[in-house]
């Protein structure tokens, strides 16, 4: 299984940041995406392996729904869920936008049409920070703060208390300022709230997708989703 540092060594872009970062003189910024599936040690080995497959199916179908090719991405996968490095210049909005709501309608559809197995259920995060590459995957801030956010109680609160949540859905601070409240996106600033989560002394702060569940997945049931939404009339 490929390592984020093996994922960024196989395109050209990569192994130079790579051998930069090796040198320990580049420092960027970056897109971070994190996905975890909830209840997975729950699953017997058989569950884990097909959640494991749906998963990184529903992935691949939203990023590209989205206008995102997720070939590109570094990953450093895990059992559970992986942590993507995304390419320099990537699409925020749709990124931030178009990618959670693809990602919502994906699994309600596949929970909808295998009801008879355990539903796969995600926690989602997403933030723009600062890395450096190393030998075992992004060293900074920002991997370690989008971390925070899809470990962080109120988001995995949220799939517990709403049993027809399929997605629940954190992005940073930093996102919803610079995206989320631009009108770039098809996600109401109301539907997030603000939290703040504590974490070996440090505090971070993120907003939660608290909005209708159902809403937000069907949102991404359109046939015709442009990658991002059509930037406001300028007046």
């Amino acid at each position: 299984m490929n390592t984020l540092a093996d994922n960024l060594a196989e395109n050209p872009t990569g192994k130079r940041l790579m051998e930069r970062a090796e040198q320990g003189d580049l420092l960027v910024y970056r897109l971070l995406v994190a996905v975890d599936i909830q209840g997975y040690s729950k699953r017997d080995a058989r569950e884990q392996l097909l959640a494991q497959q749906d998963l990184s199916d529903l992935l691949d179908e939203a990023a590209a729904g989205a206008g995102l090719n997720r070939s590109t991405w570094g990953k450093q996968v895990g059992g559970d869920g992986e942590l993507a490095l995304l390419p320099g210049g990537t699409d925020l909005a749709a990124v931030v936008g178009d990618f959670p709501l693809l990602l919502a309608a994906g699994l309600r559809a596949l929970n909808r049409e295998r009801s008879g197995r355990p539903r796969l259920r995600v926690r989602l995060a997403v933030h723009h920070g600062t890395l450096t590459a190393g030998p075992f995957g992004p060293a900074g801030d920002a991997p370690v703060v989008v971390q925070r956010l899809l470990d962080a109680a109120p988001l995995r609160r949220l799939l517990h208390d709403d049993p027809d949540r399929d997605l629940a859905y954190a992005v940073s601070a930093s996102l919803y300022e610079d995206v989320v409240r631009s009108g770039f996106t098809r996600l109401e600033p109301r539907d997030f709230r603000a939290v703040r989560i504590t974490a070996k002394g440090t505090d971070y702060r993120g907003h939660i997708h608290v909005g209708d569940p159902a809403a937000f997945a069907d949102l991404g049931e359109l046939q015709a989703l442009p990658t991002s939404a059509p930037p406001p009339a300028v007046r």
